[in-house]
């Protein structure tokens, strides 16, 4: 099953944690009426942000590198944030870099920076997600995998669900190349999820409750991008293309009477120039043919 996240406002799951983290902040007393928010973002919570600071009167600023989608920064853009991108004519990631610059930017400037990776506000605001779940399936719920970025969505997520399902399995996906689950540190190319070398591993991330963490190549996770939209119609985003590979390669040998949540936390209309482009693909030399032929082997 395939929980579709796309379907909130912004596209993205990270619409749920962003107002959260906003909330929980104005309840704390650590936001005043016109104030100033700072987070370092790859572009979904940024995206959310911006639209919870248009709606309340703040002001926002995306601290960004170069592996942001154009369209997320242009989303942004639209709802009125800044946009401060540290990482020059660097490719990829610059996660400590964005980081270090929004900590000092809050400081000096007396912002509220939201620090995703830290920021309890982050799992908090899966809760109702994890609601919507159990209501909809109740406790036949066998497995639930997500990609683990700050570890907000599936540790929120998977929380509440354990304590109603104690049996549940729960599945962190991260790129190759990242190290939430240890191994070595590589480039990629899939945004919002894994964390790369050299970044702190933030402390939303509950090694605890997460049973297994598995990684998926970017052929893997594009692949079944463009699979999935060319087959079936489903049109989702890069990150989540790696969760939904490795949930396939768990159903495989898995019984009919078995459910696997797959969180699918935005959809694909962000990577129309990335993904879903022939010559973007090419030129990063992600095309591979025998993903595709175990993708037919598995959807079969």
């Amino acid at each position: 099953m395939l929980k579709m996240e796309q379907f909130n406002p912004t596209g993205t799951a990270k619409m749920r944690m962003a107002r959260n983290m906003v909330d929980e902040a104005e309840a704390a007393g650590l936001l005043a009426p016109g104030g100033w928010l700072v987070e370092s973002t790859s572009g979904n919570t940024g995206l959310g942000l911006a639209l919870i600071a248009a709606e309340r009167g703040y002001k926002f600023t995306a601290v960004v590198d170069n592996h942001s989608s154009t369209d997320k920064l242009r989303g942004m853009l639209a709802y009125g944030a800044d946009i401060l991108n540290v990482a020059g004519g660097e490719e990829g990631l610059a996660t400590a870099e964005r980081d270090t610059v929004a900590e000092r930017l809050a400081a000096e400037q007396g912002a509220y920076w939201t620090a995703q990776h830290r920021n309890q506000g982050n799992p908090n605001g899966y809760r109702p997600l994890a609601r919507e779940l159990h209501h909809d399936l109740g406790d036949d719920i066998h497995y639930l995998y997500g990609a683990v970025g700050t570890g907000g969505s599936l540790c929120g997520t998977g929380r509440v669900l354990r304590e109603r399902i104690p049996d549940l399995k729960i599945i962190g996906v991260e790129p190759v190349g990242s190290v939430v689950f240890g191994g070595k540190g590589a480039p990629y190319h899939q945004s919002g999820t894994g964390t790369p070398e050299g970044s702190e591993i933030g402390g939303v991330v509950d090694y605890e409750l997460i049973d297994e963490g598995v990684k998926a190549s970017d052929s893997e996770a594009f692949e079944t991008c463009r699979y999935l939209a060319r087959n079936f119609g489903i049109l989702i985003g890069g990150s989540a293309g790696g969760v939904v590979y490795k949930a396939l390669e768990q159903a495989q040998s898995a019984g009919p009477e078995i459910t696997i949540v797959v969180l699918v936390c935005d959809g694909g209309d962000k990577y129309l120039h990335t993904v879903f482009n022939d010559d973007w693909m090419a030129a990063n030399g992600l095309f591979d043919e025998q993903v595709v032929r175990r993708l037919a082997g598995m959807l079969r």
